[in-house]
């Protein structure tokens, strides 16, 4: 794909004067891009960050902030709620559950140092409460901190690791986390040497005649300006879901029913930066979505089934592993066969559609309009595993095994053309973003298409291809863990270069 006309290669024998001239200069003043700058300015490197927005934040400050955390015995938090988690279980799980498209590398580091990231997190002043959530939650509704945030309790998953609460939140009672991590962080940069330019968007790489990476061009106050970087770029601005032109080109399956969902400048600038200078770009066809059918938790002891009336998944799974699923069924027709006790609407699909309600599910069957025995055939099968207390189809566990027995009986029609977006979107479907961007070692350095590294160039967070690379092995917090860490990690690396 060609790089947008916006970003471009600039030749520094065509600049008269640079404006800036510091060591590392930073592109984009999210999570991934405020870790890397407070590390960098604190391995003494004079730091310049370039925020497009008229403030800093990006996705991170709108998320709830969960980071996937654990490994080392355990984070403080882990212990302090009883739960010892061993380094090898974290890699045990997290490798099982991105099912070979992981880094090995990342992983391993990530997990050897996540409980020492926890305790940087909560140095900038984050608060944490030592209480655990143990129900099916996505982001707790009280001030609990510790929740399961994927599929650890989840056949097979659960069967090569053992299940831990890995998801730590910033306790307030509301989901606004994000803000209270990103206040901190911001806080800590702004009472350091870091300068924070915002409004200021990055147009491109400067180059010497040899192509050497030596600093970026950017627009501010209706000018170009140019900033010398003498050790490194940091190119930290985010995702490319909200480039219609780039979600068409490799996302074009998930684009086809999914919202985009993100902060309004993820453009793919980061990415598009990375690619002038003949940067690799890889997992570009994978994104995050999922169906949040719960809370309730009652609701998991209904079953999802297709248009023929078949389960095809244990619905027990983490809502991004059941996004995966019912996106692979035709033309993303879903549904859920509840009973009356266990039937409450979700707080995140509150008016979805009822197709039937009836007193036996032959009638169900017929006034939704599906085959004769398709359903009836799955429920003769599903209340026997349910009697037995074993799902042979999808080793849903036990605990959600329960006979449909009490009616009346009803279908949801969770078809994705049914489920309503923000009002930031034109389209209906899950939310997505994306997992896919430039090519990093674990350091943050950033690789060309053969596989070396390109001097003076690192990137973090969702401009590149980090931890989290498959949305049906998801876990809620691997994205904002991945962009703190590794965006410490890049700072750390470009504040050290011997350039």
């Amino acid at each position: 794909m060609a790089v947008n006309n916006q970003i471009s290669l600039t030749q520094e024998k065509d600049i008269s004067k640079f404006d800036y001239e510091v060591d590392v200069v930073v592109c984009g003043y999210g999570g991934a891009g405020g870790c890397a700058a407070l590390e960098s300015v604190r391995n003494n490197a004079k730091t310049l960050v370039l925020e497009r927005a008229s403030d800093g934040g990006g996705s991170t400050a709108l998320s709830s902030c969960e980071m996937y955390l654990g490994g080392s015995g355990g984070t403080s938090l882990q212990q302090a709620c009883n739960f010892e988690d061993s380094t090898e279980n974290m890699i045990n799980y997290i490798e099982a559950s991105l099912e070979g498209k992981g880094d090995p590398q990342k992983i391993k580091l990530y997990a050897e140092n996540a409980a020492d990231h926890f305790e940087w997190v909560k140095s900038l002043g984050v608060t944490y409460k030592e209480a655990v959530h143990l129900g099916r939650i996505v982001v707790p509704e009280s001030n609990e901190s510790l929740l399961y945030t994927g599929n650890e309790r989840v056949s097979p998953f659960c069967d090569v690791a053992e299940p831990i609460p890995r998801g730590h939140v910033p306790s307030h009672e509301g989901d606004f986390g994000g803000k209270i991590f990103f206040d901190a962080l911001r806080q800590a940069l702004n009472t350091s040497d870091a300068d924070i330019s915002c409004d200021s968007r990055a147009r491109g790489l400067v180059v010497n005649e040899d192509n050497e990476i030596v600093g970026v061009a950017f627009k501010k106050d209706n000018r170009m300006q140019y900033a010398k970087a003498n050790k490194g770029v940091i190119l930290s601005a985010g995702g490319f879901v909200m480039n219609e032109e780039m979600i068409a080109s490799y996302l074009p399956f998930q684009t086809s029913f999914a919202a985009p969902y993100g902060n309004p400048w993820d453009k793919g600038d980061g990415i598009q930066m990375g690619m002038s200078i003949n940067a690799n770009i890889i997992n570009m066809d994978e994104a995050f979505f999922g169906v949040y059918f719960y809370p309730p938790e009652s609701l998991t002891n209904g079953i999802f089934i297709n248009a023929q009336g078949k389960r095809f998944v244990n619905e027990d799974s983490y809502g991004a592993r059941i996004g995966y699923f019912c996106s692979q069924q035709k033309n993303q027709k879903i549904y859920m066969v509840i009973q009356n006790e266990d039937f409450d609407p979700s707080i995140y699909m509150n008016k979805l559609p009822i197709l039937a309600v009836a007193e036996t599910i032959d009638e169900l069957e017929a006034e939704a309009g599906f085959e004769s025995g398709s359903i009836s055939s799955t429920i003769n099968e599903y209340n026997l595993f349910a009697r037995n207390g074993e799902d042979q189809d999808f080793k849903k566990d036990p605990k959600w095994l329960k006979e449909f027995s009490k009616p009346p009986f009803a279908i949801i029609d969770y078809s994705f053309e049914n489920q309503a977006s923000p009002a930031y979107s034109d389209k209906n479907g899950p939310l997505m973003f994306t997992l896919g961007g430039l090519e990093t070692l674990p350091t943050g350095e950033v690789l060309d298409i053969d596989g070396n590294v390109i001097p003076k160039l690192y990137a973090a967070g969702r401009t590149t291809a980090g931890l989290p690379r498959t949305g049906k092995g998801y876990a809620s917090g691997m994205s904002v863990g991945d962009a703190t860490f590794f965006g410490r990690m890049a700072g750390i690396s470009a504040a050290k270069n011997k350039f």
